[in-house]
């Protein structure tokens, strides 16, 4: 089972990446406050969530900390909760605004996340009681340059379409134009959530 890589980036988008370790390059997809935070041809770490599916089907999911890892982990063990819909309630929620929303059974935070109704969101608050430990989830450090593409393509590789992409990123745009690709990805997810 692999727990975590440590190599060179030979490549990163708005949804995956790809780590070379000892000689083997293993692709993994990520939110984008992880993917923010790989640079090409610099050496990065990721903490990894290796993911089985029932036809043998192996996917590795990174994260720049093990509170992400973690509370990816326990994510999937709610009721209805793959590894997709795991990546993107965290893509959406870090792990400590997630946190509080359990803890104060915020059921409101929890149906902006696209796929999120609102019996998913009391499922959460009930399964997840007592289970997320402290998070940091911090922000990365980043250029608030323009991200729109990769926005649009990140949204697009969760099932979005894209003019529907593009016009829930002009709404984010309205409130962060200067937003990281991670606040804008997930300024994005709220809008398209709230308009389910």
């Amino acid at each position: 089972m692999i727990v975590s890589l440590r190599g060179p980036v030979l490549r990163a988008s708005a949804t995956e990446a790809v780590i070379e370790a000892s000689g083997v390059g293993y692709v993994f997809s990520a939110t984008p406050d992880t993917l923010a935070q790989l640079r090409v041809g610099e050496e990065a770490f990721v903490h990894i969530a290796m993911v089985t599916s029932r036809e043998g089907e192996s996917s590795l999911f990174g994260f720049h900390d093990d509170d992400a890892r973690v509370t990816f982990d326990v994510l999937r063990s709610v009721t209805g909760i793959g590894p997709r819909s795991a990546l993107t309630i965290l893509a959406t929620l870090p792990p400590d605004e997630l946190l509080r929303a359990i803890e104060s059974k915020d059921e409101a935070s929890l149906v902006r996340i696209p796929g999120v109704g609102k019996k998913s969101a009391q499922r959460m608050v009930l399964e997840l009681a007592g289970k997320l430990g402290p998070a940091v989830g911090a922000e990365p450090a980043e250029s608030a340059s323009s991200h729109e593409e990769d926005v649009i393509a990140a949204l697009v590789g969760m099932g979005w379409k894209e003019r529907d992409a593009a016009a829930a990123l002009a709404e984010a745009l309205k409130v962060t134009p200067t937003g990281t690709l991670a606040q804008l990805l997930r300024a994005s997810l709220q809008v398209l959530g709230q308009r389910r």
